[in-house]
């Protein structure tokens, strides 16, 4: 499956008044034609930041100091400002956080699902009316029609969200980025939600970046999931060998703090704090705050290891001559399950726990 999105070696940095805050340290990912990445972390983490700089969306004092962001094979990077106009909306979307502040409160939505149809497919008033109208029926808006001429205080939070995601859809992208598009809704609001999204995605064959710090979101909608950490990704791989036979300790500790119906005991709690990026520690950047930290964590960063075809960590746990750790109960009783059910899919291939020098890619 090609690739239609690649992410190479990404650094960003922001200028502020205590000095620069190296916010993306070398990130590299990729994303597949009609595939789900999900991205999580902590607040934080740079998952926000990795992609508004592929819609090119980042604040003045931000500086791209490296890196490749590789749309269909050209470097956005490099775009100016008036071609990037002509990408957003049409071929990279974005769905964000809070609907509310993302949707005009003087225009009617009619008016504001309009005007991207209008700017980008070159269409009269009248189609543009109808093409809105389709789309707020595709995601489900009751009396669609009548609701074009209301404006956004008028709808709940979860038809906002439905609104937006209109917005979006409006130009069939290619690529469509949520930023944690459930993080304000109800339960039953936010399966709706992922359940629409899913859909959608058949019908339009769009691939999503699907930004969250719910893990249990992750497990309905990504076909692979990214670990972020202090602006860089941890591990990454399917979404089984994620939940059900994570490598990282980070990956470790964000599973064991998710909320089950098994769990008996204290919900764990990962301690410590992230590092400040004004001054980014030594070696592994987890290591403060990893009970399984070695001497070698403090001084070195570790590569990427292999540990199958899809899943890559970045931890000198998976070293050769790493001592053997017994991960959490909760984690070794998804890797036992990992065992019996998906292992045999997700083979390990030869040479597993091989170093992978250049990055994620």
């Amino acid at each position: 499956m090609s690739n239609v999105l690649e992410v190479k070696d990404l650094e960003i940095t922001f200028d502020t008044y205590a000095g620069k805050v190296k916010a993306i340290r070398g990130v590299s990912f990729d994303l597949k034609k009609g595939e789900t990445l999900a991205i999580v972390g902590e607040s934080g983490s740079g998952k926000s930041v990795t992609t508004r700089s592929i819609m090119r969306l980042l604040s003045q004092n931000a500086n791209i100091e490296n890196g490749e962001i590789l749309f269909n094979g050209e470097d956005l990077i490099k775009k100016s400002e008036k071609e990037m106009q002509g990408i957003r909306g049409k071929e990279i979307a974005m769905i964000f956080q809070d609907p509310m502040t993302s949707l005009n409160p003087t225009m009617t939505i009619g008016k504001q699902i309009s005007e991207p149809i209008r700017l980008h497919q070159k269409l009269n008033k009248d189609d543009a009316k109808k093409r809105a109208l389709e789309l707020l029926n595709l995601v489900g808006l009751p009396d669609a029609e009548r609701r074009m001429k209301q404006y956004p205080h008028q709808f709940s939070g979860g038809q906002r969200q439905r609104i937006v995601i209109a917005i979006a859809l409006a130009c069939n992208p290619e690529v469509l980025i949520a930023d944690e598009p459930t993080t304000a809704l109800d339960v039953t609001i936010q399966a709706q939600i992922l359940d629409l999204m899913k859909e959608l995605q058949k019908k339009i064959a769009t691939s999503i970046i699907f930004i969250t710090h719910d893990l249990g979101v992750v497990a309905n909608v990504a076909d692979r999931v990214a670990v972020m950490y202090a602006g860089k990704i941890v591990e990454i791989g399917t979404v089984d060998e994620i939940f059900y036979n994570p490598q990282h300790p980070y990956t470790w500790g964000l599973i064991s703090s998710m909320p089950t119906l098994e769990i008996t005991e204290t919900l764990y709690a990962i301690p410590g704090t992230p590092p400040d990026l004004l001054d980014p520690p030594k070696g592994d950047a987890f290591a403060p705050r990893n009970a399984f930290a070695m001497k070698i964590d403090t001084e070195l960063e570790p590569p990427y290891f292999k540990v199958s075809e899809t899943h890559l960590a970045s931890t000198w746990l998976l070293h050769p001559d790493a001592p053997a750790v017994e991960p959490p109960p909760e984690i070794k009783a998804r890797q036992k399950i990992y065992e019996e059910k998906f292992a045999p899919q997700h083979a390990p291939a030869k040479g597993a726990k091989t170093e992978v020098k250049g990055g994620v890619n």
